[in-house]
């Protein structure tokens, strides 16, 4: 059986050897290994250029993992959990040696396997950077715009709490202007795949002048030096010290959240001196209230950029779906919800908890129309479906969570089936919820919550878009 393999975690074997440049300068190694840390694998230079400069004092090796009073430290993802780590009989120093398991899929880094990274001159930061958009902030956005320049500006710390579909990449544009104006290097983390593919042509839009690289498994932009880079988090594994500005994007979002690694990998990516922004419509509880007590800087924005209320979930029970799936029927109050949407040639996405049902429910749902279809993390043709959503080609799309966050269709209602599962937290609900109404030209849809009863998960996240409609109503940011 074919095993899937997340696209920013290839093994040693599928990561294949960079090939080696035709002319070999300083000036190629200065911008290929400059914020970079790598493996000697992972380089297009020959390990006598790369000596060469160790010895010129331009380049820095380091071990990829280091022992201090007996505990093992991988360099490059901070693991120091003895389980993780393992024994091999090595072909390079010919005796057993440690290697790090939790990041092996990015390639093998062991006791004797070196980590590269420049210390000579920093690269200068090429072409002019005029931000070319011609659009308007909100009255949301432009204080939260403000906060950004000023958090660029001193290198400080700002957390940009935002509704689901307030404009969050909008109102970073004059701060990343402000940067690469001072020559500052910067980075959009995001969790996801999908959100570095929404992200990257819109940026290298507006900034058509400066080299933008989008940076995730298998991009072909990967070893590019640009002043702007849009990166997954797996992808900062592989920098140290290369940015003055370091924006992540869905801070609250899997597997960023629950992996150490990962968070480790951004602050290792950020110069000792750098700004820090996150962005996200769902802080942690733990944020929330360091917020509300002041003990984080942080700029809400309670209202989306067209000025009118986030729709609220509707919550409707539908029985024991999940056996009557397994039975291969569907609750009424789900066929008819689906069949409205289909007579009315609305488009509509259909959350599911788990792969396995959802497949089970597509036979069931293509008796309505015959161009339905699923979509999840792993599966191989899930761009194509996204664009042929996007180009209405599919009428309803049944998915997991992986489309909770990261991509917009303007004209949607949405529905989750089997809501009380606890796959769908606070969070998670409230990001499914904001895939509904986010356009100008729609701003409205319906959000419907199919659950066999009730949890707090639900109630939580239908009061949290309740309490932010009510406040920015109280700030005059709605026009209804």
């Amino acid at each position: 059986m074919k095993q899937n393999v997340h696209p920013d975690l290839r093994s040693p074997s599928q990561t294949p050897h960079v090939k080696p440049l035709p002319v070999e300068y300083s000036h190629d190694i200065q911008l290929f290994l400059s914020g970079r840390s790598l493996l000697e694998r992972e380089l297009p230079f020959s390990i006598k250029i790369i000596n060469e400069h160790i010895t010129k004092g331009f380049i820095h090796s380091k071990p990829g993992i280091s022992v201090q009073k007996k505990i093992l430290r991988c360099e490059r993802c901070a693991n120091t959990v003895n389980r993780l780590f393992a024994l091999f009989p090595c072909a390079r120093c010919k005796q057993d040696c440690h290697y790090c398991r939790a990041c092996i899929m990015m390639g093998r880094v062991s006791t004797c396997t070196p980590l590269y990274s420049w210390t000579g001159p920093a690269p200068k930061n090429t072409g002019i950077p005029l931000l070319q958009w011609q659009g308007v902030l909100s009255d949301g956005q432009q204080p939260a715009s403000e906060a950004v320049i000023q958090a660029i500006e001193t290198k400080s710390e700002q957390l940009i709490w935002a509704v689901c579909g307030a404009g969050k990449t909008e109102l970073l544009f004059a701060g990343i202007e402000k940067g690469l104006q001072l020559g500052y290097r910067i980075c959009i983390a995001t969790p996801r795949t999908d959100v570095v593919l929404e992200l990257a042509p819109r940026l290298k839009k507006v900034f058509p002048n400066i080299i933008t690289a989008a940076l995730y498994g298998g991009s072909d932009e990967r070893h590019v030096f640009a002043p702007l880079t849009i990166a997954t988090t797996h992808q900062l594994l592989r920098f140290e010290k290369a940015f003055e500005v370091v924006i992540v994007d869905e801070v609250d979002a899997f597997p960023y959240t629950f992996d150490e690694s990962l968070q480790w990998a951004v602050k290792k990516a950020a110069k000792p001196q750098a700004a820090n922004i996150f962005l996200t419509a769902t802080p942690s509880a733990a944020w929330q209230l360091e917020c509300k007590v002041g003990k984080r800087p942080h700029m809400k924005i309670p209202a989306r950029f067209h000025g009118k209320p986030l729709p609220v979930p509707v919550l409707v029970w539908c029985g024991n779906w999940r056996s009557q799936l397994e039975n291969e029927k569907v609750p009424k109050c789900i066929l008819q919800w689906v069949q409205q949407r289909i007579t009315a040639k609305k488009q509509a996405l259909l959350f599911f908890p788990h792969i396995q049902l959802m497949e089970k429910a597509l036979p069931l749902f293509r008796r309505l129309h015959e161009h339905i279809e699923t979509v999840h993390a792993e599966d191989p043709n899930r761009k194509e479906k996204v664009e042929k959503m996007r180009a209405k080609e599919i009428p309803i799309l049944l998915t997991t969570t992986i489309l909770e966050r990261g991509v917009t269709f303007p004209n949607i209602d949405v529905a989750v089936i089997g809501a009380e599962d606890n796959t769908f937290p606070e969070a998670a609900l409230v990001q499914i919820s904001g895939r509904v109404g986010r356009s100008t030209a729609f701003p409205s849809g319906v959000i419907t919550f199919f659950h066999y009863g009730r949890t707090k998960a639900m109630i939580k996240a239908l009061t949290h878009i309740d309490g932010m409609n009510q406040e920015a109503r109280k700030k005059g940011l709605l026009s209804l």
